[in-house]
């Protein structure tokens, strides 16, 4: 299937009205390589029960920077044997212990942010990606979440060619929330990504370059 000849504004239009596990098994119907990215954030165990209700074959990326908070890895050992996901795993090449004793962390005004951000972040996305080699990646974002993301749409194509779905995109924070209680899914109280220099800002994954 030729993916970028695609009527994306007809597809969007009638995905807007339906449910997300409705939208997640249309990206599946189209039978091609698939991922779905996770960071185990913060009220990422939606996207991840629909999945897993939906067809847990499907490969779970998780980019682990090393350097996430206790809970947060807690609440990934949980999802990921309750809900029996195939996971992938990306850690970047040099230890989060190793790059504090030898570089530290930079901060966002620092020149060596960028380079940190490739190498903890990108590169292990970009390995993914050239292993798995998926030409649907379905994701948690949220239309509400960035101004970037308001310039989405459920379905996009990205510079690297590749379709995006976004199940969850016009679910409002009150519905997560309340799909979380629902189906009692576990949350992290405390998440940490060291390549976001705002709560709002893009962590660099749905703004690769091609």
């Amino acid at each position: 299937m030729q993916l970028a000849q695609l009527d994306l504004d007809q597809i969007n239009n009638e995905l807007r009205d339906k449910e997300p596990t409705a939208i997640l098994r249309w990206a599946l119907s189209l039978n091609v390589p698939t991922i779905l990215t996770t960071s185990f954030g913060y009220n990422s165990a939606v996207s991840l029960h629909m999945l897993a209700e939906t067809d847990a074959s499907v490969p779970v990326v998780w980019v682990d920077s090393g350097y996430n908070a206790k809970d947060a890895y807690v609440v990934a050992e949980k999802l990921m044997t309750d809900l029996n996901l195939n996971m992938h795993i990306y850690n970047p090449l040099q230890s989060a212990e190793r790059r504090a004793a030898v570089l530290g962390v930079p901060s966002s005004d620092e020149p060596e942010f960028a380079t940190f951000t490739e190498q903890v972040k990108l590169e292990p996305f970009k390995r993914a990606l050239d292993e798995l080699k998926p030409q649907v990646w379905i994701s948690g974002i949220r239309k509400e979440e960035t101004e970037h993301r308001q310039n989405l749409d459920i379905v996009s194509i990205d510079n690297q060619g590749i379709l995006k779905v976004a199940p969850i995109f016009c679910w409002s924070e009150d519905q997560v929330e309340a799909y979380m209680a629902e189906h009692n899914l576990p949350n992290c109280k405390h998440y940490f990504d060291p390549t976001k220099v705002a709560e709002h800002a893009e962590c660099g994954l749905h703004t690769l370059p091609a």
